[in-house]
C-alpha cells in the first residue's frame, strides 16, 4: 500500500481482509465460549449431584476447546500456504522458547498436571513451599488457599502465624512449573486420610497401663473407625500403588528416654478434620489423666535435689570472732 509517499510493508487489501476476519473470529469464539460456559453452569446448578470438581473440569474443557479453535482458526486465516506456515511456526517457536521460557514451562506443567492426575480443585497439597487447598488450576498458575504449619515445621519458610493446619486467609498463586523442580505432596487424592500422632511423656512411677488405655479410648472416640472407612478408597489405593494400609487401628507405641516414658498414640483421620479431632482428644486425655492421678512429665522433673547443710563450729568462730562464747551470758539475760 502506497501512503504518504511510503510503501507500507504488509499493508494491503488482502491483509486487511484477514485482519477483519481475525477480529470477527476472535469475537465469535469469545462470545461462544462465554455463552457455553454460562449454559453449562446453569445446567449443573440445577443438578444435585454436580460436585465442585465436575463444575471445574467442565469449565476447563470449554476453555481448552475455545483455545484450540482459536489457534486453529487464526492459523487457517493467516497461513493458507503450508510452506509459509512451517516457516512462520519455526520462527515463532524459536522466539517464544527464548523469551517465554517460564511461561512455556508453566503451560507444559499444566498439561502434566492434567495428564498425570497430580491434583485437582479441592485437593489439599503442598507445592512450591505452599501448603493448602487448591482453589483454581489455570494454564500458568495454580491458586491455593494457604493454611498454617504444624508446630514441628514452624521454622520452615514462609513464616506462619497459624500454628496448625487451618486457613491463614492468604490466597497464594504458584507457578505450574514448580512440579518439575519441587515435590508435590497430595493429602487427599486416591486416599483422603492421613495418619497422625500425639506424644505424651509420663513418669516411670505412674500407671503406664492406665495411661495407655486412656490414650486408646480417646483415639477410638474421635479418630476414624477403620471399619467405617470407604472400602473403595482402600481398594483404589492398593490397586494403583500396590499398598495395603494394614495398620489402621489406633495403637500406642512406647519409647524409653532418660527422664520419662514417652507414649505415642497413632491413629487415622480425614485430612480436613485433624485439628478438631486432636483438640477433642487432648481434652479427653487430660481429663482421664487427672482422674487417674497421672501427671505429664517435664524436663525439670526431680533433676536436682538440695543436700542438707551443716555449719562447722570452728568455721563459725572464724567468721564471727566476737560472737558470744558458750556459757557466757549477756546483760539482758
Amino acid at each position: 500500500m502506497h501512503l504518504f509517499g511510503i510503501d507500507w510493508v504488509g499493508v494491503n487489501a488482502e491483509n486487511g481482509r484477514k485482519l477483519v476476519l481475525s477480529i470477527a473470529f476472535i469475537a465469535i469464539i469469545v462470545c461462544g465460549s462465554l455463552g457455553l460456559r454460562g449454559l453449562v453452569g446453569l445446567i449443573l446448578s440445577r443438578s444435585d449431584h454436580a460436585s465442585v470438581q465436575t463444575r471445574f473440569w467442565t469449565r476447563q474443557g470449554v476453555s481448552l476447546l475455545a483455545a484450540a479453535l482459536l489457534i486453529l482458526g487464526l492459523m487457517s486465516i493467516w497461513f493458507d500456504d503450508p510452506t509459509r506456515l512451517a516457516t512462520a511456526f519455526g520462527l515463532v517457536s524459536a522466539g517464544l522458547a527464548f523469551a517465554l521460557q517460564q511461561v512455556i514451562t508453566s503451560l507444559a506443567g499444566y498439561f502434566v498436571i492434567l495428564r498425570g492426575a497430580t491434583f485437582t480443585v479441592g485437593d489439599r497439597i503442598s507445592m512450591g513451599g505452599v501448603r493448602g487447598d487448591v482453589m483454581r488450576l489455570g494454564f500458568i498458575q495454580t491458586t491455593i488457599m494457604e493454611m498454617g504449619q504444624p508446630p514441628a515445621v514452624q521454622g520452615a519458610e514462609p513464616a506462619m502465624w497459624v500454628r496448625s493446619r487451618q486457613f491463614t486467609g492468604r490466597i497464594v498463586t504458584v507457578s505450574n512449573s514448580k512440579i518439575f523442580s519441587d515435590p508435590v505432596y497430595n493429602y487427599t487424592r486416591d486416599f483422603p486420610f492421613i495418619w497422625e500422632e500425639i506424644a505424651i511423656p509420663v513418669s516411670y512411677s505412674d500407671d503406664r497401663a492406665r495411661a495407655e488405655a486412656i490414650l486408646l479410648d480417646a483415639a477410638r472416640r474421635h479418630a476414624i473407625d477403620p471399619a467405617s472407612m470407604a472400602a473403595e478408597a482402600k481398594a483404589r489405593l492398593q490397586a494403583r500403588f500396590g499398598v495395603e494400609p494394614l495398620d489402621l487401628e489406633p495403637r500406642v507405641f512406647w519409647r524409653i528416654t532418660d527422664n520419662w516414658l514417652e507414649l505415642s498414640i497413632r491413629f487415622i483421620l480425614g485430612t480436613h478434620q485433624i485439628r478438631g479431632a486432636k483438640d477433642a482428644m487432648s481434652r479427653d486425655i487430660l481429663a482421664g489423666f487427672d482422674a487417674a492421678g497421672i501427671g505429664i512429665a517435664s524436663a525439670t522433673y526431680d533433676i536436682v535435689g538440695m543436700p542438707p547443710l551443716r555449719l562447722d563450729d570452728r568455721f563459725a568462730r572464724r567468721i564471727a570472732p566476737d560472737a558470744v562464747s558458750p556459757g557466757q551470758s549477756t546483760p539482758d539475760q
